[in-house]
């Protein structure tokens, strides 16, 4: 086994001074509505999906099929790269934009076997690397110096220049391979399932400690962080609410609901100022909240509603009690909110700041783009841009829609 080579600038940069060769596929956007959406044919000549997964700063997307995987930009949307096999790749991590991936086979036909990763050098259209499991592999995380893999009952962590084993971490039955690894050059943070239900286990490789985060009394269904590590967002196998914790003490900053029914939480987004927090479900709503944590410890205008968290002076996340600058919007909270402690809680609860609608039941991932927007992404094939308002709130507003997995005619 080779060790790979330093990654370098590929074929997925997409900026509008620099276009691929591979670009001459673009896909041409629609304005169709949510619900127009489910009513158009998915199978008419669309390749099978088999996952689909943002890079490392959300600005672009993979996408593993049953004949290969593609690579699509965010903004402007459209198709970049392709790579056909004969097999299903059900895997594909990105690092950043460069042309080094991690594969993973998927499908009824699988390209390799699904206990495998594959590193795959698109410059040399061939693996330069692998590494073999016990047991199938159910998620892959790439950052420029280390490589992660997450089996059902393990996570390994390997560095990237040579390969070389550097800690193995174990975890609660985690079948949906759930695992973040920061992306920021200064802080390599790693959060995974711990042992106990509703634990959450933070790695800060840096600092070299270990935090347990007791995040819900339920099983952990989603999370993530913040590019630093440095903030967590977590959810339960309830979907009812979101915590954001700091992961340097693992105090609690802020407590959001989703809903007052059980849901199937399938993604979790923070913005890259922790400004907002989104989150998708199987109730076919987006929503978006606005946090109470600033960065740096500093507020926008130095308020004096700030304050620090006990016994953390220097942390770079502090809550900010109930301050929000003149361009943001509070999430709304119950009329009765004044009883809190007599009446139920979700009567003090703070709700979503501004909601968008989708199809029930179907699998969607967020994230957050430029001004104001948001990024969905579908497991059915679709493609969502939308703004929402930093004030208002309210209902978010559509600005594009497309069908990223139609073939293109040759």
């Amino acid at each position: 086994m080779r060790s790979p080579p330093s990654p370098s600038p590929s074929g997925y940069q997409t900026s509008d001074s620099e276009q691929s060769p591979a670009q001459s596929g673009h896909q041409s956007s629609t304005s169709l509505s949510p619900l127009q959406a489910t009513s158009e044919s998915s199978s008419n000549n669309e390749a099978p999906l088999l996952g689909t997964y943002f890079n490392q700063d959300y600005g672009c997307f993979a996408c593993g099929t049953d004949q290969g995987f593609r690579i699509y930009n965010c903004d402007p949307f459209e198709e970049t790269f392709r790579r056909n096999f004969r097999g299903g790749i059900g895997i594909v991590e990105m690092l950043f934009r460069c042309n080094i991936l991690a594969l993973v086979g998927g499908g009824k036909n699988p390209q390799y076997p699904p206990n495998k990763v594959m590193i795959w050098d698109d410059h040399q259209s061939r693996c330069i690397g692998e590494l073999s499991f016990r047991s199938e592999v159910r998620a892959v995380k790439l950052r420029r110096d280390r490589i992660v893999v997450v089996l059902e009952h393990k996570i390994y962590v390997y560095k990237f220049q040579d390969l070389k084993l550097l800690h193995q971490i174990e975890t609660l039955a985690n079948p949906k391979g759930l695992c973040v690894l920061s992306h920021a050059t200064n802080s390599c943070v790693l959060a995974c399932p711990g042992l106990h239900r509703g634990q959450v286990r933070v790695e800060h490789y840096g600092l070299k400690t270990t935090k347990f985060i007791s995040a819900h009394d339920s099983h952990i269904a989603c999370f993530t962080l913040t590019s630093d590590g440095l903030l967590l967002a977590t959810a339960s196998t309830k979907g009812t609410l979101v915590r954001i914790f700091n992961t340097l003490d693992g105090s609690r900053l802020q407590e959001v609901r989703r809903g007052v029914d059980r849901a199937e939480i399938y993604s979790i987004a923070l913005s890259p100022a922790a400004q907002w927090l989104a989150v998708s479900s199987d109730k076919g709503t987006v929503h978006i909240f606005s946090l109470k944590v600033q960065v740096g410890g500093e507020s926008p205008s130095k308020s004096s509603a700030m304050k620090d968290l006990p016994g953390s002076s220097d942390l770079p996340y502090v809550l900010v009690d109930n301050f929000f600058t003149p361009h943001t919007g509070a999430n709304p909270s119950s009329s009765l909110s004044f009883m809190k402690g007599v009446l139920p809680k979700y009567f003090s609860s703070e709700w979503s700041f501004a909601q968008f609608h989708l199809p029930e039941n179907t699998r969607f991932l967020v994230a957050f783009g430029r001004q104001n927007t948001i990024v969905i992404l579908g497991l059915d094939g679709s493609f969502y841009r939308c703004v929402f308002d930093p004030v208002h709130g309210g209902e978010i507003v559509q600005q594009e829609y497309a069908r990223f997995l139609k073939s293109h005619t040759n």
